[in-house]
């Protein structure tokens, strides 16, 4: 837990990823509560050209800065009292990741800690808990990531597994180079490959028995708004920060992206433009976890790492 003064604090959360840089402003009262005052994200593609090497290229790394120094500008306007910095999955892979952080803390004086896949599943948790009642059932989080994917059993109370999988969005794109569109070959391919990697965590849920899919980040929202646009009827902008989406239509919409081109997805409504690429190795990566754990019902949570910096700040 980190220690706050008595008086409001204005705490801004930089979440530096593999996609993208998110920036997080809150204001938390001496009595704890928490207000949100701004959210926004960069597309940095940190792991561009690189990822599989281990190594952050040149042109990722000025884009990594640009986006840091758009969001401290930002920050700037809210009169924010401390920042909190974390780097993960290709930062902390890179064997120049240091020297980026290094770079990030003499340009713009921020301390930014790198974290460890375990310790960022424990934060996507304490984030994902404070966006809805979870109850005493295991459910399975799922934060679908550029460099990593962490997933994490657990219920209101404890996590009762968590794994870290090197299996990221920018990893497997780098790693597979699938057709434009994707072929059939290719997916058996992925699949199988997957159902391999993931042995670890089809065990887990053999034993702790998880009901219902908790989809944290990038994807899961690239996906929920894009079922916005294709089902008003049933899908619209709420203020909450979940949302439930059907299986079904999560079934129709895996269908179209496997049988999309890179042009066709650029022009979908709803698609964020630094999930073109990646949206369709996120879908098949949903689809294979859903289809061997035995799970049919996906929720759709805005919140993860950075918001569950703030669940550390207020102890939750």
């Amino acid at each position: 837990m980190y220690p706050l003064n008595s008086e409001p604090t204005r705490v801004a959360i930089l979440d530096f990823g593999t996609n993208t840089f998110n920036l997080l402003i809150t204001e938390v009262s001496a009595e704890n509560k928490l207000h949100v005052l701004h959210t926004s994200k960069e597309a940095v593609k940190l792991g561009e050209g690189g990822i599989t090497k281990k190594i952050i290229t040149p042109e990722a790394f000025k884009r990594g800065l640009t986006a840091i120094e758009r969001h401290l500008d930002r920050v700037k306007e809210f009169a924010v009292s401390k920042v909190y910095a974390f780097a993960t999955s290709a930062i902390r892979d890179a064997s120049n990741g240091k020297d980026f952080i290094h770079a990030v803390q003499e340009k713009f004086d921020i301390y930014v800690l790198i974290i460890p896949g375990e310790r960022e599943a424990e934060m996507i948790y304490r984030g994902v808990r404070l966006s809805l009642n979870m109850d005493t059932n295991p459910v399975l989080i799922l934060d679908i990531g550029g460099g990593s994917n962490e997933f994490i059993i657990a219920n209101k109370k404890e996590i009762f597994w968590k794994h870290s999988f090197n299996l990221g969005m920018a990893r497997l794109l780098e790693t597979f180079n699938p057709s434009n569109p994707i072929s059939h070959l290719e997916v058996e391919k992925l699949t199988a490959y997957l159902k391999t990697e993931l042995k670890e965590l089809f065990a887990a849920v053999k034993e702790f028995k998880p009901s219902v899919l908790l989809g944290a980040s990038g994807s899961f929202e690239t996906i929920s708004a894009i079922l916005q646009h294709r089902y008003p009827g049933r899908y619209f902008k709420s203020s909450e920060p979940v949302r439930t989406i059907e299986y079904e239509d999560f079934l129709s919409l895996h269908e179209i992206l496997l049988k999309s081109t890179l042009e066709e997805r650029k022009v979908m409504q709803g698609m964020e433009p630094v999930r073109v690429e990646m949206i369709v190795l996120a879908s098949i990566f949903i689809y294979v976890t859903m289809e061997e754990c035995g799970i049919k019902k996906i929720i759709q949570s805005d919140y993860a790492l950075k918001e569950g910096v703030i669940a550390e700040i207020l102890n939750l």
